[in-house]
């Protein structure tokens, strides 16, 4: 059986996010998508609500499973027994950051290994940090995150704004 890792903070989950993960899922028995925590970001929604909304924007996929995390991603590989970490990249700036990500999660671990998949041109300029910007100003989401979460994202960042 073919398993793969789809890793992200997802503060919020975007379309581009949705469309790697449907795509990934395609070619791979169980994809695990894994709700992270990075010590570095100041996050808009915790943990558990960013696990939430993943598991209701991909509930339709039968083979992928959410989960939350607070550790190393090398452990969840390990645990889980992935092939593989899948990784979706916009520009050449993600995949240099992908590359070395890569290099250091291999030094922990030799099996490591990724999987990387170009974005949709029309998803390519979405990004969680965007998505915020445009809605804490009262922009129009509704292009950038699947339509499961527009409202309670649009709440979440237009309370920010008070």
């Amino acid at each position: 059986m073919t398993s793969l890792l789809f890793p992200g903070s997802f503060d919020p989950f975007t379309r581009g996010h949705k469309d790697i993960a449907r795509r990934a899922a395609r070619i791979c028995d169980k994809l695990y998508v894994a709700v992270m925590n990075n010590s570095k970001k100041d996050y808009t929604f915790t943990l558990d609500e960013r696990v939430m909304m993943a598991k209701m924007i991909l509930e339709e996929y039968p083979n992928i499973e959410v989960l939350g995390s607070d550790g190393l991603l090398v452990d969840i590989y390990k645990n889980l027994g992935c092939n593989a970490v899948v990784r979706g990249i916009r520009s050449e700036s993600d995949f240099r950051y992908e590359a070395e990500m890569s290099m250091a999660n291999r030094m922990l671990h030799p099996e490591y290994d990724v999987v990387l998949l170009p974005c949709r041109d029309d998803l390519s300029l979405i990004s969680s940090s965007i998505v915020k910007e445009v809605g804490r100003y009262g922009g129009d989401i509704s292009a950038m995150v699947p339509t499961q979460i527009v409202e309670l994202v649009n709440d979440r960042l237009r309370k920010g704004r008070n």
